[in-house]
């Protein structure tokens, strides 16, 4: 089979199952960790607080399912193809979390997240990626992973001093940046996997970062589900962050390449405003169901407020 054929035949359908996968996940996960006492920012305590709860740990299960479909896509194809794909679990989860409210998809959600996916997929399809995308480190990578390190702690001196849906933000937005460095890096394990066989991997230092940075990211994944009101808001923005920075380590990391022409460049300056746009009303219309939720029931618990349920006018 051709490389194209295996982007056709494996990597799109793994990333499209994942992507599902990982909705179902986060609108399942979402709504359990409103249900269990708040902790602060990556406090373990709230992983031991959700362990409990039989539903939270199938969906666990269900990110391993997702886990191992985007491994399998990234195995069969690049970096800069699988990742855009994944952003579909932004609708995938405000679907899922309609359905399990009972409750009709808020317009309005379902419009900012279409506009996020519209535009993450236009950005990275404009872009056209070239080049090695074999999952091989080629350049030096410390000015990329300081400017990453930079944004992580940014995100969590923000997540601390804000309140709302700024601070969800901020912690979705360092999780995606957790998240895009895992799967770049489980990219160069499938590599090695695929090259040396499935001990090749222990004699290198990416597999032991993966293990370090993949639950860190989990983690505060679990504690953005908690703070924020929309399972969309938050899966917008981590499927937002996640393939841009795989974008970059692959540019910057792996030796690939984009196309950078005038229209090119126009057009993903475009595709960005959308994909602002797109937060921007999922932000708006979080914080908008947050203020009518304590309105209505100022004395409820934070369990009691279900994410994507639309307000009752």
């Amino acid at each position: 089979m051709t490389s194209g054929g295996a982007w056709l035949v494996v990597a799109v359908p793994c990333a499209l199952v994942g992507a599902a996968s990982f909705g179902m996940a986060g609108a399942v996960q979402q709504r359990a960790t409103k249900q269990v006492p708040d902790t602060r920012t990556l406090n373990p305590r709230l992983l031991l607080e959700l362990v409990r709860k039989p539903i939270w740990v199938a969906s666990v299960l269900t990110v391993i399912i997702g886990l191992s479909l985007q491994v399998v896509a990234l195995a069969f194809g690049p970096l800069m193809l699988v990742q855009p794909l994944l952003v579909t679990s932004v609708l995938f989860g405000a679907l899922y979390a309609a359905w399990m409210s009972g409750r009709r998809l808020d317009r309005i959600v379902m419009a900012g997240a279409l506009t996020c996916m519209a535009g993450l997929s236009a950005f990275l399809l404009l872009a056209r990626p070239s080049g090695a995308g074999d999952g091989v480190i080629e350049r030096r990578t410390l000015p990329l992973a300081i400017a990453l390190g930079v944004v992580f702690l940014l995100c969590m001196l923000a997540a601390s001093s804000f309140p709302g849906e700024i601070r969800v933000i901020a912690l979705a937005l360092g999780t995606g940046v957790l998240y895009g460095i895992t799967a770049a890096l489980m990219k160069v394990v499938t590599g090695q996997i695929r090259m040396g066989g499935i001990g090749e991997p222990f004699q290198h230092w990416v597999l032991y970062v993966v293990c370090v940075i993949g639950p860190f990211g989990f983690l505060l994944n679990q504690n953005a589900f908690q703070q924020g009101k929309l399972v969309s808001l938050v899966l917008a923005v981590i499927t937002t962050v996640d393939p841009l920075v795989g974008v970059a380590i692959g540019i910057f990391w792996f030796g690939e390449h984009t196309v950078s022409t005038p229209a090119v460049l126009t057009g993903e300056a475009l595709a960005g405003v959308a994909i602002i746009g797109g937060i921007a009303m999922l932000a708006h219309r979080g914080e908008y169901l947050r203020q009518e939720a304590e309105r209505t029931t100022p004395g409820n618990p934070p369990g009691e407020i279900h994410g994507d349920d639309p307000a009752r006018s």
